[in-house]
This record gives structure tokens, C-alpha cells and sequence, in this order.
């Protein structure tokens, strides 16, 4: 039989969980996320690398995977890679923008304040991609 892991509190859903960490974060659309990338933000891809082969890659995204995030952006991890710190701007991309709010909500915590994730996740971005190859824009299209 398991326990509550914090005694006085009751159990509560994912849905719950994940609207609190996004009430942390400054999601962006992909369009704000490239314009930050182009000031310095990193763009970091946590999905596994069997969806990124069947999904496509941002080719300019840093492949870090949700399992060794926190380790890989610490920078207080034996783990951490060269970029790590806690003033650096991380966007989060994971495939529709649910693990990604929950991956820079983590980050958060440890203190990289500036980490925050991409709204509709990959699945977001390609779109975008895709109306700026055919040059229209969400606001341009017919219904």
C-alpha cells in the first residue's frame, strides 16, 4: 500500500500538476522562440530520439533528453554540459508542449530562472515552419 508522499495534502491529477507549472513559465509560440534564439536563447529538444527520427529535428536544437535534463543543465552537476547555467535561456521543446512545461518547470527549481518551453511543442513549431515556407500566416488562412 502506498503513501501520500506529503501528509496533509491530497493526491492530485497531472492536469493539476502541469497547470501549476506552466503558472511559473513564460511559454512562447515558435515564432518568439526563434526570435530568442536569434538573442542567444538555446533551444533544447528532450523527446526521445525514436519520436525525433519519426517526428524531424530543428536542426539549431540542442538534443538533451528528458531523462538527464536537470543533470546535463545544472551547473552544480558533475553532468552538466558547458552551457549550463543558471542565468541561461532555456526554451524546452518536447513534441505537443505538456512534458516541456513540466521539463522547464524542473529547471526552474533548480534555479535557471530563465527556462521556459515552446506552446504546442514541435508539433507547434513545424507548423509555423511550414506557413512560413508557404507564406501565409494562421491569420492569412481561409476556413
Amino acid at each position: 500500500m502506498s503513501q501520500d508522499p506529503t501528509p496533509g495534502r491530497p493526491p492530485r491529477t497531472i492536469d493539476e500538476v502541469l497547470a501549476e507549472a506552466r503558472t511559473h513559465l513564460h511559454r512562447v509560440t515558435p515564432a518568439e522562440a526563434d526570435a530568442a534564439r536569434a538573442h542567444g536563447a538555446v533551444i533544447v529538444d528532450i523527446r526521445p530520439a525514436a519520436q525525433r527520427e519519426a517526428e524531424g529535428e530543428l536542426p539549431f536544437a540542442v538534443v538533451i533528453e528528458r531523462n538527464v535534463l536537470e543533470w546535463r543543465l545544472d551547473p552544480a552537476s558533475d553532468a552538466s554540459r558547458p552551457i549550463a547555467s543558471h542565468d541561461l535561456p532555456v526554451i524546452v521543446l518536447c513534441q505537443e508542449g505538456y512534458t516541456s512545461s513540466l521539463a522547464a518547470a524542473a529547471l526552474q527549481e533548480l534555479g535557471i530562472h530563465r527556462a521556459t518551453d515552446v506552446i504546442g511543442g514541435y508539433a507547434a513549431w513545424r507548423e509555423w515552419l511550414d506557413e512560413q515556407s508557404a507564406g501565409t500566416s494562421p491569420s492569412q488562412q481561409q476556413p
